[in-house]
């Protein structure tokens, strides 16, 4: 006795008051984030599964069998070799559906809440006695190291302070599956701590006791050959079983599957786990065999009772003792801390809410929160007075050794859930209970009753009546679960709600449910609905933090928005209460419309196989490959397209069609066809009743335009149970509609001319005779006043014929024939012709019309033609001018061009289309009254003139309107008495 116990309880005190600073570092944010999500520290923190045993009971173990001690090390890290095919499948579901524990998992796969009450018993059972052995390790040790005080008493005076640490950085909130960084990090810094102080110890017996490696090899092979032949060897069989054991430990005890599966910070950290923690146990392994063969150098008894405490043997000095207490402390007491945590979890959800469901009660989060504080001392507790009572008459090896047989009767179960979807509640719950009774019976009730273990031996294998109690037992116990389990599975019926969660579950399955709607009509209608369960305030919590997580709103309706939404407060649900409890408060608060027949949900079948796309392999792999190349084909189609299931719900809504109709297709889907923004619905139902295949050029207002919409429409018949749908093509026709208006409009412009040159031939004739009568009247008569009116009555003829020879020219002067001679062209009259021409519309009438062009200013070309252009200018200036405004036009020489502007006073031009004025189509007047041809004929015309167009909104003399200047080519000589135009002008 080196050590006082002041001292001892001092160097513990120190210890856990160390890592309470760890984890209130992380709490506050002293530490990085970067840091503590690292995937080592993850790694780290599973090195909880080192408990006592890996420091204590492991060298008991080597003193018994020798080298059979590392299948407690090479069970779990080949159970993490097999990361991604057993542990990530499992780690996804934990995370989709929120299931916090081994129970959670079998309740959630069976689709029973008694299923996890049976498993949250075993596990009860099966946990105690490895929890008695970490709190014999620390009674044994301080009584070991100080001969002072009860080892029963040590042990509960170390128990409180781990309870506080446990309640405070485990039990702060509400949800079980929220992680804790505080509590991962502090289990990292333990994991490390007795990893240091493991190999410390290794090197004192290496270099304390022996003189180094060759001094130890030299031992092995002279004075302790004998000692190791002495060390019983385990039998093939006794060996695989150790394996079989530890392997099942790996994710079947509640500590490992809480950090594996719930504190997991990403499917890559997990993954890393894969090599990472193997080589974490294997340093931990290490130690052992140096520290016996230390003490068997030393001359110690390793085959006493005390073998397990041999660390503390191999020196005198009190550091190497407190190194060996310490590396107990960490590993005992970070042990306890997640098995109560995750134990307090199980026994709440499958017990306690199972019993007393929470029912409508004021500040239920608290009340949960208090509950799941006192089932961790509880636990704790519960473990002491089974170490007072049970263990501590027993070595750690037969305390260690029922825990692990216990905990492996749940292994069929969860094989099955991975892979055989075919296996049911009815033969899962026999096997389990059969396996659980022989284990009970063989190693539980002895351990408890301290009688010989009744090992109920099956005719053809007495053999094993003469092997160890717990080999037997363990291959008795799991030989009758499995082969129960399957038969009853198989001569049973099983559920469609076991089948739907068999399908969730296995590896390969990718989650498809069903389509189904709900009797809420939007997510606001869950709050009043859920209230009646879990009072106004939770329900109002709930809901808006499922609504926050889809990023949905509250007012959405789509069907498929409020099933997410109700999957997703399931889940939240979930990890607050349990599977169990939370499936029955959805199902019969928030049920489903009774329907005959529901379907596959398509777009979220597709949402998920988008998910797990990078984990295909071979055929799946290819597969998926097409599906996504189908898919890319029908929403990247140039014409836009939707699909509607047969009851109205909308499955698909391509790119081109949220283009055209402005609505993103992400917002919609799953929404019902009624339901959709205008003027989709009614369009859209309009086509669904049609009993043709088509709509032709529907007008519809698109964006405060007109467009002309065209849809077809294919019926897709049911198909091997598969209900039916509809699709329906949308193509845009409106540019199509608006040419073939163009095209009639120009028709009739053309028999408008033609009507024109009839009527103007038909017109020239008798205007000719009155010209000639008047003439023969002016020779016929002195008469002054007859004189007179005969001169006005050849004036107004005069008129005529020129008002008739311009409709003439105008009707035959669209057609331009390639080489046409040009010459030259006097402007003035060319513009005093097209505003007479535009006064004959009787349309602008209250314009005023200015024309400033001087006389005898001429250019080249063809007079017609160039009339079409003014004609379509001064027009488009006297429809975009104001009553009483004016339009102006202008004309001025400079060197080898002539200028011509056309000026109006009207609204202007919008810069977004101004550069854009001469493509075909594109007009600024409203729909039906403009064809935008105009400017692109204008345009052609002075190409043909080797002119130019500049347009000025507005001009820089003015504030508003609009000025277009004509470039045309100046003749060589223009009149002698023409007055030559200021260039400036």
């Amino acid at each position: 006795m080196s050590v006082s116990l002041g001292g001892i309880l001092a160097l513990g005190a120190g210890y856990l008051a160390m890592v309470f600073l760890c984890a209130l570092a992380v709490e506050r944010g002293w530490v990085p984030p970067r840091l503590i999500r690292h995937p080592g520290v993850y790694s780290l923190s599973l090195g909880v599964y080192a408990s006592a045993w890996a420091v204590y009971g492991s060298v008991e173990l080597a003193s018994r069998i020798g080298y059979g001690y590392l299948a407690y090390y090479l069970g779990v890290s080949g159970a993490f070799l097999l990361v991604p095919v057993m542990l990530v499948p499992i780690q996804r579901l934990a995370r989709t559906y929120q299931l916090a524990s081994l129970a959670d998992l079998f309740a959630f796969r069976f689709r029973s809440r008694w299923v996890g009450t049976l498993i949250t018993l075993i596990t009860l059972l099966a946990i105690l006695p490895l929890l008695a052995l970490q709190l014999k390790t620390f009674g044994d040790a301080i009584h070991r190291l100080t001969g002072a005080g009860s080892p029963i008493m040590l042990a509960l005076i170390l128990c409180l302070p781990i309870a506080l640490l446990a309640i405070m950085f485990g039990a702060r909130h509400s949800h079980l599956p929220v992680r804790h960084d505080t509590l991962l990090a502090a289990i990292a810094v333990e994991s490390l701590v007795k990893l240091a102080a493991m190999l410390a110890l290794g090197g004192v017996a290496l270099y304390g006791v022996f003189d180094g490696p060759n001094d130890l090899q030299q031992w092995l092979t002279g004075p302790g050959l004998d000692l190791q032949a002495r060390v019983a060897r385990l039998e093939t069989g006794q060996w695989r079983t150790l394996l079989m054991l530890f392997f099942a430990a790996a994710f079947l005890m509640p500590h490992m599957f809480h950090m594996t599966f719930t504190e997991t910070p990403s499917r890559r950290a997990l993954l890393q786990t894969g090599w990472s923690f193997p080589l974490y146990l294997l340093l931990m392994a290490l130690p052992v065999p140096l520290i016996l063969w230390a003490a068997q150098r030393l001359g110690i008894d390793t085959s006493a009772s005390g073998a397990a405490y041999l660390a503390f043997d191999i020196s005198t000095s009190p550091w190497v003792d407190g190194l060996a207490f310490i590396a107990g402390l960490a590993a005992a007491s970070g042990t306890l801390i997640i098995v109560a945590l995750a134990l307090a979890g199980m026994v709440l959800n499958h017990l306690v809410l199972v019993a007393h469901p929470p029912g409508n009660r004021p500040n239920l989060y608290r009340w949960l929160l208090w509950l799941r504080r006192g089932l961790i001392v509880a636990v704790i507790l519960g473990a002491w007075l089974f170490y007072r009572t049970v263990g501590i008459k027993h070595d750690l090896a037969d305390l260690g050794l029922t825990a692990f047989v216990g905990i492996a009767q749940c292994l069929p179960g969860l094989l099955a859930i991975l892979y055989w979807p075919g296996a049911n509640r009815k033969g899962m719950v026999c096997g389990l209970v059969a396996g659980s009774t022989l284990w009970l019976l063989g190693l539980w009730l002895p351990l408890v009753a301290d009688y010989s273990p009744l090992v109920l031996v099956p005719p053809g294998l007495d053999w094993l009546r003469d092997e160890p109690p717990w080999y037997a037992v363990t291959l008795i116990a799991l030989y009758a679960n499995i082969l129960i389990f399957i038969l009853v599975s198989l001569v049973t019926r099983t559920s469609e709600g076991e089948r739907a969660a068999a399908e969730a579950c296995s590896v390969d399955a990718v989650i498809r449910p069903k389509r189904l709607p709900l009797t809420a009509r939007t997510g606001e209608d869950f709050k009043p609905l859920l209230a009646e369960a879990l009072g106004s305030e939770v329900a109002e919590r709930e809901v808006e933090s499922a609504l926050a997580a889809l990023n949905l709103s509250s007012r959405d309706g789509r069907p498929y928005a409020l099933r997410r939404l109700r999957d997703r407060i399931q889940a939240n649900l979930s990890g607050l209460m349990g599977p169990s409890v939370a499936q029955d408060i959805v199902d019969r608060f928030l049920p489903y419309q009774s329907r005959s027949q529901a379907t596959d949900d398509i777009h979220f079948v597709e949402s998920r196989l988008e998910a797990y796309r990078s984990r295909f392999t071979g055929l799946a792999r290819e597969l998926d490959g097409l599906r996504r190349h189908h898919r890319r084909t029908l929403a990247r189609l140039p014409i836009g397209l939707c699909i509607f299931d047969d009851d109205g719900e909308l499955l698909m809504w391509n790119e081109a069609l949220s283009r055209l109709s402005a609505v993103d297709g992400e917002s919609i889907i799953g929404s019902h066809r009624d339901d959709l923004p205008a003027p989709w619905a009614e369009l859209l139902a309009r086509m669904h009743d049609e009993p043709h295949a088509y709509l032709y050029k529907q007008a519809v207002a698109l964006a405060s335009e007109l467009r002309y919409l065209t849809l077809h429409k294919a019926v897709l018949d049911p198909e091997e149970g598969d209900r039916g749908a509809v699709v329906i093509l949308v193509e845009d026709h409106s540019e199509l509609k608006w040419l073939e208006d163009e095209l009639l409009h120009s028709e009739r412009l053309a028999s408008i001319g033609r009507l024109a040159a009839g009527v103007a031939h038909e017109i020239g004739n008798p205007i000719t005779g009155i010209s000639s009568l008047v003439q023969n009247l002016r020779y016929d008569t002195e008469d002054p006043q007859v004189l007179e009116s005969a001169e006005q009555i050849q004036q107004l003829t005069q008129r005529v014929s020129r008002i008739v020879g311009s409709l003439v020219g105008f009707a035959h002067g669209g057609r331009h024939v390639q080489g046409t001679r040009f010459v030259p062209v006097e402007l003035r009259r060319l513009s005093d012709e097209a505003l007479h021409l535009i006064r004959l519309a009787r349309s602008g009438e209250d314009i005023i019309y200015d024309n400033f062009c001087p006389p005898g200013l001429k250019v080249m070309g063809d007079a017609q033609r160039l009339l079409q252009v003014l004609i379509n200018l001064i027009g488009n200036a006297r429809d975009a001018s104001a009553p009483g405004s004016r339009v102006t036009l202008d004309a001025s020489a400079r060197e080898e061009w002539v200028l011509l502007s056309v000026t109006d006073e009207g609204h202007g031009i919008d810069e977004s289309i101004r550069d854009r004025l001469f493509e075909p189509f594109t007009t600024t007047k409203p729909p039906g009254e403009g064809t935008g041809l105009g400017l692109p004929l204008v345009y052609s015309i002075l190409r043909e003139h080797h002119g130019d167009i500049q347009i000025s909104s507005p001009p820089p003399d003015q504030t508003f309107g609009t000025r277009i200047t004509l470039w045309l080519p100046r003749t060589l000589q223009d009149d002698s008495n023409a007055d030559e135009p200021d260039s400036d002008r």
